[in-house]
């Protein structure tokens, strides 16, 4: 009875891996599909570090005040909760970024920029206050956590130009396919990818301040 359900336990165990390989490939080759607007987020992405870094200038208050309420919503949290609250909150940011595209991919240009300006906002007054050096601890989690903001932001682009610019007979059925897809490439590689960078910069934050 015990060996017929180990065997039983492993064949839904190869099912399940299959299933979910399946999946995956499948997730990989729609993101192929997404490589021209994978180039333009990076491309915009990269320029507004660069003017938030250049020019720190704009909107000030606004980012200070952003900042002043993470650190107040970060207070007093032990090492798991941080790490909770830093892929909850980034998971959120990304799939606002991919299913608000349905504007017309307004609001996901809107969060890639904003994320840019402040990013390079906190590199210049960090630069300023500690030097170069303290560049090196946005590198690790930022390794992960940028591609995924960036093909999210790609999926939504896709999304809102699609409604915007298709007119095909087709357009529901290929509505529902961007749906399928876009959550498997949201639940298969952008949330590892979050999962990975929140608890590098769990741990960077905790134990480095």
């Amino acid at each position: 009875m015990a060996k017929k359900k180990s065997v039983r336990r492993q064949i839904i165990k190869r099912q399940n891996y299959n299933f979910i390989y399946k999946n995956f490939l499948i997730a990989v080759d729609f993101l192929k599909t997404l490589k021209n607007y994978i180039w333009f987020s990076c491309g915009l992405f990269l320029l507004t570090i660069i003017i938030g870094y250049l020019f720190p200038i704009f909107f000030v208050t606004q980012v200070q005040n952003l900042i002043q309420e993470l650190i107040k919503e970060t207070q007093g949290l032990n090492f798991f909760e941080l790490i909770k609250f830093i892929i909850t909150n980034n998971m959120q940011s990304a799939f606002s970024g991919m299913i608000l595209g349905v504007f017309f991919a307004v609001v996901p240009i809107a969060i890639l920029v904003v994320n840019g300006y402040v990013l390079g906002f906190v590199a210049n007054k960090s630069v300023s206050y500690e030097g170069f050096l303290i560049l090196w601890r946005l590198l690790p989690h930022g390794i992960f956590e940028i591609p995924a903001i960036i093909i999210s932001i790609s999926l939504g682009m896709k999304l809102g130009l699609f409604l915007l610019v298709y007119k095909g007979e087709n357009k529901k059925k290929e509505f529902l396919e961007w749906i399928k897809n876009s959550l498997r490439v949201f639940i298969l590689v952008v949330i590892p990818l979050l999962v990975i960078a929140g608890i590098i910069e769990g741990m960077l934050i905790f134990v480095l301040g």
